[in-house]
C-alpha cells in the first residue's frame, strides 16, 4: 500500500465496503458525539467521512485532531445506514472506521475558517491566501479556471492554430497603459519592459511565415484597479492570422468562446447570433462600447422634439452646436416614485438630473402624459415623442440632455438600472455582440491628437484616409462584448511601412521615434509583410463570467489588493543598498 494513500477522499463507494484503506488529507470538520468522532477528510478531489469509537486504537490520537491538521488515517470502509446517506457527496453511502491515525502537519489556530463561507476581510483573505484557497468555492473557481485554459488551447489546436512563445523581457511599447520597467545589470541607466502584451512579437510571427498562432500570454499592465481588472498582470488568449480580413477572424473565434461558455455554463443560454454594432452606434444606443444586451433597452435621438419646445433647458441646449437630447425609453416605468427613483440616480451620478415623461390611464379612460417635460412641451410634442419610443401606457422615458461625451456614461448606467430595476434584463445567458469601426484617433484634454485604441491597426481607407481628418478615420478594430464586459479586443493590422509612418506621424510620432521603437518591426515590414489580424481574450474576466463572480480576483490564484499590493509575499518591498549599486540605480525619497 502506498505511504500516504491507497484512494483518493473521492474514490471510496459501496464496492468498497470491507476493504482495507489508507487516506491522507485535511481535516475539514470534527464532531465529537460523545465518544463517538466524526471527521470529515479533504483532499483536492474530495470529501470522505471518517468515523471513530472508543473501541478504537486511533481515538486518544483522533480526539487531539483540530481543523486543518493534515492527517493519515488507516482504516476499513463501512456502508452507512441509508437514513444516514449524505445525497451531496460522492463518498455519502460509505464512511471509513478509522483503526491508526498519523499527524503529518499540525496546524496553528486559524485566521479564517477553511469549512463553510464566511465572508471575511480581503486582508485577511490575500494575507492567508493559501487557506482562503482551501474554501470551496475558491478551490472550486480554480479548478474551472485550469479546465477553461486546457479547453481553449484543445480548440485552438483543433482550428489549425499553433502555439507558440514570446519573450516576457522586452522593450517598452505604448499598449494604452503604463509599462513595468526593469533596470539592466549590463546596460546601465537602460531599461528592460514587461510585456504589455505580445503584440509586435505576434505581428513578427506571421511575418516569418507561420500563418496562425496562439498563446496564452501573461501581461503586465501599470493599471488602476477595478472588479473586472488585475492592476499589474493577467493572462489573455493571445491570437494572430494571416491573409485575413475581419470577418475571417471573426469566424475563427466564435466557435471557440460560443463553445467555451457552453461548455461551462450548461445551464445558461449562450445566445449564436453575435451582432455587429457600429462604435458609434453603441455609444448612441447602449451608453458604453461593451453594452450588455440582456437589457433590450436601446436610447434614442430625440432632439427634434425638443428643439424650440416650451422646455427651455433643453431648447437653449440644442442651440449650442454637437448637442443632443437622448431618451431612455422605460417600458412598464410609468409611476411616478420610479422616475423620482432615477432622477434621484442621476444626481448621484453628479448630473442635475433626469427629465421624464410617464404614461398613465387619465380619469376619462384615455392615456395621458404627465411629469413636468410633458406640460412643458404641450401634447403634440409629448405624443410625437411616446410614438418615437414606441410606448404605451404604463410605460416612461427618461432624458439627458448636452454633449454626448458628457452624459453618455451616466445614461448607460441608467438604462442598465432601469433594466434591473424594471425585471427588463434577461437573466440566466450570455449575449455577445463584435464592436466594429473604432475612431483610429481621438483628442487628448490639451487637444492634441493620440490614438484612441490599439496604434497598431489598419485605418479603414488606407493612406488616403489619413490625408483627411484624423478624427474622422476609423480603424479595423473590434471588441467583443459579452453582458457588459470587454472580452475580446483585436484588429487587422498595419502591415505596410509608409502607413505605418504616416499613422504615427499624425498621433506625434516622428519617423526617428517609430524606428526608435519599433524598428523590429517597421524593419519586418520592409521584407514582404503579408496582411494579418488578429485578437486578444481575457482569460480572467472569461473565468470571472463563467464562475458568476462579481470580482476578478475570485478566480486569479494569488491575485493584487485594491492598492496592487502582494499582502503574502510582501510586494512591492525595498531594494537592499547592494541591489540598487549593481543596477546603478538609486531611489530619492519622497519630499
Amino acid at each position: 500500500m502506498h505511504a500516504y494513500r491507497s484512494h483518493t477522499c473521492a474514490d471510496l463507494n459501496t464496492a468498497n465496503v470491507g476493504n482495507d484503506v489508507r487516506l491522507s488529507g485535511w481535516v475539514h470538520r470534527v464532531r465529537d458525539h460523545g465518544g463517538v468522532l466524526f471527521i470529515d477528510l479533504r483532499d483536492h478531489y474530495g470529501i470522505t467521512q471518517v468515523i471513530c469509537d472508543s473501541d478504537s486504537a486511533a481515538f486518544a490520537d483522533l480526539e487531539k485532531v483540530r481543523a486543518e491538521w493534515v492527517i493519515r488515517i488507516e482504516g476499513t470502509v463501512k456502508g452507512r445506514d441509508a437514513s444516514l446517506v449524505n445525497p451531496k457527496l460522492p463518498t455519502g453511502e460509505i464512511e471509513v472506521y478509522a483503526r491508526a491515525v498519523t499527524v503529518l502537519g499540525e496546524a496553528a489556530e486559524l485566521p479564517m475558517p477553511v469549512f463553510g463561507d464566511v465572508d471575511y476581510p480581503e486582508e485577511t483573505r490575500l494575507t492567508y491566501r493559501f487557506l482562503d484557497l482551501r474554501r470551496e468555492k475558491l478551490h472550486r473557481n480554480m479548478m474551472m479556471r485550469s479546465n477553461v485554459v486546457r479547453s481553449i488551447r484543445n480548440r485552438m489546436w483543433d482550428q489549425g492554430f499553433n502555439e507558440f512563445q514570446t519573450p516576457i523581457i522586452t522593450a517598452s511599447s505604448p499598449e494604452g497603459a503604463r509599462d513595468f520597467l526593469v533596470p539592466s545589470r549590463l546596460h546601465p541607466g537602460k531599461f528592460y519592459a514587461l510585456p504589455q502584451a505580445p503584440q509586435q512579437f505576434k505581428q513578427l510571427i506571421m511575418v516569418a511565415g507561420f500563418d496562425r498562432y496562439f498563446q496564452i500570454a501573461p501581461c503586465f499592465r501599470d493599471e488602476d484597479p477595478r472588479a473586472d481588472r488585475s492592476p499589474t498582470d493577467f493572462y489573455q488568449l493571445d491570437i494572430e492570422m494571416s491573409f485575413v480580413e475581419q470577418q475571417d477572424v471573426f469566424d475563427a473565434v466564435q466557435p471557440v468562446i460560443q463553445g467555451l461558455f457552453e461548455e461551462f455554463a450548461p445551464t445558461k443560454t449562450v445566445y449564436a447570433d453575435w451582432p455587429k454594432i457600429a462604435y458609434r452606434d453603441a455609444l448612441a444606443w447602449y451608453g458604453s462600447d461593451k453594452p450588455d444586451l440582456r437589457n433590450p433597452i436601446k436610447m434614442q435621438d430625440v432632439s427634434e422634439h425638443f428643439r424650440g419646445s416650451g422646455f427651455a433647458i433643453f431648447a437653449k441646449l440644442l442651440e449650442q452646436e454637437g448637442t443632443e437630447i437622448r431618451a431612455i425609453p422605460a417600458p412598464t416605468g410609468g409611476s411616478r416614485k420610479f422616475c423620482d427613483r432615477m432622477n434621484a440616480f442621476a444626481q448621484q451620478q453628479g448630473l442635475p438630473g433626469m427629465g421624464y415623461i410617464f404614461w398613465r390611464k387619465a380619469e376619462d379612460g384615455s392615456m395621458e402624459a404627465a411629469g413636468p417635460l410633458a406640460k412643458n412641451i404641450g401634447p403634440e410634442r409629448t405624443e410625437a415623442v411616446r410614438q418615437q419610443l414606441g410606448l404605451g401606457e404604463g410605460d416612461a422615458a427618461f432624458f439627458l440632455g448636452g454633449k454626448p461625451d458628457a452624459f453618455e456614461a451616466v445614461a448607460g448606467r441608467a438604462r442598465n438600472v432601469i433594466g434591473e430595476e424594471l425585471g427588463l434584463t434577461e437573466k440566466d445567458c450570455f449575449r455577445f455582440a463584435w464592436i466594429v469601426d473604432f475612431p483610429m484617433y481621438e483628442k487628448t484634454d490639451d487637444g492634441k491628437i493620440d490614438f484612441s485604441h490599439n496604434p497598431f491597426s489598419m485605418p479603414q481607407g488606407g493612406m488616403e484616409a489619413l490625408m483627411g481628418d484624423p478624427l474622422a478615420v476609423h480603424a479595423y478594430q473590434y471588441d467583443l462584448a459579452c453582458n457588459g464586459y470587454e472580452l475580446i479586443s483585436g484588429g487587422i493590422r498595419n502591415h505596410k511601412p509608409e502607413i505605418m509612418f504616416k499613422a504615427f506621424e499624425l498621433a506625434g510620432y516622428p519617423n526617428s521615434e517609430v524606428e526608435k521603437r519599433f524598428g523590429g518591426m517597421v524593419k519586418a515590414f520592409k521584407y514582404g509583410a503579408p496582411p494579418h489580424g488578429g485578437c486578444a481574450a481575457g482569460i480572467d474576466r472569461i473565468v470571472m463570467l463563467l464562475a458568476d463572480e462579481p470580482n476578478i480576483r475570485e478566480v486569479i490564484m494569488f491575485p493584487m489588493n485594491q492598492r496592487a499590493e502582494d499582502m503574502l509575499m510582501n510586494a512591492p518591498s525595498e531594494a537592499t543598498n547592494e541591489q540598487l549599486r549593481e543596477l546603478s540605480l538609486r531611489v530619492i525619497p519622497k519630499e
